[in-house]
């Protein structure tokens, strides 16, 4: 029940340093119980609003941005009266006066005040460690950094092989750095996991390119303006352009110990979280309980709770230590570890190994009851074991069969709902912001939610990883039965799987899966190939994603894009040869009447993208006329591909009276440009030369209409049943730029649309606003767009008329079957 003070009694004053998760925490427990007991200042030294700490790696990654893991915007401020300076750090405690000093000069006066400093990353002090280059992980900043080295390639050296320093190397590898992870013990994560799980670590992480070494000892950061290198003190010596710190946090009690506070491994606190000073409480990282120092979120936040309140008034509420777990936040990389599994007399360990599989459990159990856990590759039973940890369960009843998780030895069977219905008030659901059961079931009848969005949004609960996202809905059917409809899930990409394509999309970047038996594996594909529906889009994805390194795979391809030429009724063939631009000569064009003579085609048809199309081919036939083709230098029109298609050109300013430019010639350009590219669906360009748009620039994929002050670009076009006319992106000046936003354009949609999408649906369903953002108004985000789609047609150019006329590709495809009996 909340408590409100007298509207006539003065406010107290308090005043919160640190604007981090165990600080804001506190207050909102605060403002649940005592919402008018006090006006609150909160000083953060970060220039942002209080953000989900724990989910940076994600933003590093890229599979999150900053914004998505904002926890308290400056609204909420706003809308419960507190006072939020940011990037404003205090310098000095005045306990005599009462009243806290920032390095703004800015001094403002308590009556409690609560210290949520935190902690600063350990640099090891050894020569070179301030040198540019080196950095902790510990905040935006320290994320931003890392962004800003990775963004110009090269190679990093992580230093620390625990939580933190993994995150930072699966990361950076994701990106695009070469990663080495140098670790002092001889196993990955040793606080956390046994050697077994640190082994399976170990490999997956090198499965994925990241190098590691176990045993190194660092002697020194080599380097003179900026990092070059990093020395081990057996002499080996790594070259490194970046630097990460990951081996460990230390309470920041700075600021406490000035004042005068005990201070031990941080500033202490009994059980109320109250300091030697009656008047100053201290919550989080920067703490230390019962000689004990915690470094995750779940300890935080149990003692935010109790010092909101204390706070709030109340006398009874106490912090007495911590149980903890811990799960591996890389992607794709399934580690839970809980309690102590050590072992030693009177333990016995229940161990489950499934190599195929990469699995791998083991449970500590004495005198009956859980000691402790580690699960690899397996972790849906983590809260289960962490819960009967905590409560000392008995396990006796269901010995046999623990190993086996919650669905064989638990209460609730073989059923996820059961499972969740039989978990305890108590239990933990999510543990990123350490909301437990009961909390999500009383929100959900007191404040009648009826979905995911409204649970997230009150309780926060499935609002970072979502990880949890799968119990908080069972929560939903089991507290509203009939009345709960269910999510509405995105569409999976086909039967096979789930999974969207947004989703597969994602994994195959943070998983740097390479291959499509890779995808399947990691993703858990039901069937065991495949289908016609998933596997060309992830044919397409992987080429996307990793252009040089994945190897096309031409049985997921459609018959038109895996013979080169498009298939008619009848089933002969038709062949497009390329038109740069339109433009065409005598040699051309004797060729393709010596074609159409030498193999009787029986029709020769101008298209609409100024093009000759050659029809009805015999499918043997094929290499013949490309070799003749090809031999007149004409190479395949692509009039079959997901890709570019055509370049519709006017002839422009050269023999035009009202061409403003030259159409035709940037037309040759952008073809030459585009050509061979793939993309999730065809795509159609066009040059006009003047606002009388007679290439019909204005119904294409991207149009350009030339203007006599330069050009304009536009985009989302298409013809056919549904006729959708272009949306103007920018107005350019040069020929250069346009090919540049041409580049850039054309990237964004490979990298971001969905398998056989269209850029007209793909535009409306992202908004022009959007491609607005990436392409006109980040210079930078469109050069390295552009740069991204140049490297890939650097890989994708080659004429596949060519490689197939000469017999050294696909042969198989174009041999008629041989007459048997």
């Amino acid at each position: 029940m909340s408590t409100h003070t007298n509207p006539s009694t003065p406010r107290e004053r308090l005043v919160v340093i640190g604007n981090g998760m165990a600080g804001i925490r506190t207050l909102e427990e605060l403002l649940a119980k005592a919402p008018d007991r006090y006006d609150i200042t909160v000083f953060g030294a970060e220039p942002h609003p209080n953000y989900n700490r724990i989910m940076l790696s994600p933003v590093l990654a890229g599979e999150k941005t900053f914004e998505q893991i904002v926890l308290n915007g400056r609204d909420w401020y706003e809308a419960n009266g507190i006072k939020l300076l940011t990037g404003d750090r205090v310098e000095v405690i005045d306990r005599a006066n009462r009243t806290v000093t920032a390095i703004s000069g800015l001094t403002v006066p308590y009556d409690r005040l609560l210290i949520a400093t935190g902690s600063t990353p350990f640099i090891i002090p050894v020569p070179g460690s301030t040198l540019p280059g080196v950095v902790g992980f510990r905040d935006l900043a320290d994320v931003d950094a890392m962004l800003e080295a990775a963004a110009k390639g090269g190679r990093a050296v992580v230093i620390g092989g625990g939580l933190l320093g993994l995150e930072a190397a699966n990361g950076l590898k994701v990106k695009g750095m070469d990663v080495t992870v140098l670790h002092l013990m001889d196993t990955l994560m040793e606080r956390q996991l046994d050697r077994s799980a640190g082994a399976l670590l170990r490999h997956e992480l090198e499965r994925r390119g990241i190098t590691v070494l176990t045993g190194a000892d660092t002697a020194e950061i080599v380097g003179n303006e900026s990092v070059s290198a990093v020395r081990l003190k057996n002499g080996q010596e790594l070259p490194a352009d970046l630097v990460v710190m990951a081996v460990g946090i230390r309470p920041n009690m700075a600021l406490g110990k000035a004042a005068g506070l005990a201070c031990g491994r941080g500033i202490q606190v009994d059980d109320a979280m109250t300091t030697s000073d009656p008047a100053i409480l201290s919550v989080g990282e920067c703490v230390e309980h019962r000689g004990q120092t915690y470094g995750l979120v779940a300890p935080l936040f149990e003692m935010a709770k109790v010092a909101a309140a204390r706070l709030a008034g109340g006398t009874e509420a106490a912090y007495t230590g911590s149980v903890t777990s811990t799960k591996l936040k890389v992607t794709g990389v399934d580690v839970f570890s809980a309690g102590d599994f050590t072992g030693g007399k009177d333990c016995e360990d229940i161990v489950f190994r499934d190599a195929a599989r990469g699995v791998y459990k083991r449970v500590v159990v004495k005198e009956n009851r859980i000691l402790g856990a580690v699960l690899y590759g397996d972790t849906k039973d983590g809260g289960w074991y962490f819960q009967m940890l905590k409560d000392g369960t008995e396990v006796a009843p269901v010995r046999d069969t623990l190993i086996f998780g919650q669905g064989f030895g638990g209460e609730g069977a073989a059923n996820p709902k059961a499972a969740v219905a039989a978990l305890p008030d108590s239990a933990e659901i999510c543990g990123c912001n350490g909301v437990c059961k009961g909390t999500i079931v009383k929100a959900i009848t007191e404040k009648g939610l009826s979905n995911l969005d409204e649970v997230r949004s009150h309780t926060k609960a499935s609002a970072s990883c979502g990880s949890c996202t799968g119990q908080v809905e069972q929560l939903l059917a089991i507290t509203l039965g009939d009345g709960y409809a269910g999510e509405a899930k995105a569409k999976p990409m086909c039967k096979c799987t789930d999974r969207t394509h947004d989703e597969v999309r994602r994994a195959i970047t943070s998983l740097s899966l390479k291959s499509i038996p890779d995808v399947m594996q990691r993703l858990e594909w039901r069937t065991p190939d495949g289908c016609h529906h998933c596997r060309p889009a992830l044919n397409y994805y992987l080429l996307c994603e990793w252009p040089g390194e994945y190897k096309d795979d031409s049985r997921s391809r459609y018959i038109n894009e895996r013979v080169h030429a498009n298939i008619q009724k009848d089933g002969t063939y038709s062949v497009v040869p390329r038109m740069w631009g339109g433009l065409t000569s005598a040699q051309e064009l004797r060729a393709i009447a010596d074609v159409v003579d030498k193999f009787a085609i029986p029709t020769v048809k101008v298209t609409g993208g100024q093009r000759i199309d050659l029809f009805g081919v015999k499918k043997e036939d094929l290499p013949a006329v490309w070799a003749d083709l090809n031999a007149a230098g004409m190479v395949s029109g692509h009039a079959y591909a997901k890709g570019l298609r055509t370049v519709k050109t006017c002839v422009g300013s050269e023999w035009c009276r009202f061409g403003t430019q030259d159409s035709t010639g940037l037309g040759v350009k952008l073809e030459r440009m585009t050509w061979g590219t793939w993309t999730p669906h065809k795509v159609k360009l066009a040059v006009s030369g003047c606002p009388r748009n007679c290439a019909e620039a204005t119904i294409k994929d991207l149009g350009v209409v030339c203007v006599d002050s330069g050009y304009e670009l536009h985009v989302g076009g298409n013809g056919g049943m549904h006729v959708r006319a272009c949306d103007l992106l920018v107005k350019v000046e040069t020929e250069a730029e346009v090919l540049e936003y041409t580049g850039a354009y054309m990237q964004l949609y490979r990298e971001e649309a969905r398998y056989l999408e269209r850029t007209a649906p793909w535009v409306e369903r992202v908004g022009l606003e959007y491609i607005k953002r990436r392409l006109v108004d980040d210079a930078e985000g469109r050069a390295a767009l552009n740069a991204r789609f140049l490297f890939s047609q650097s890989f994708s150019q080659d004429d596949p008329w060519a490689e197939r006329a000469n017999g050294s590709v696909d042969r198989h495809e174009f041999a008629p079957l041989a007459q048997v009996g």
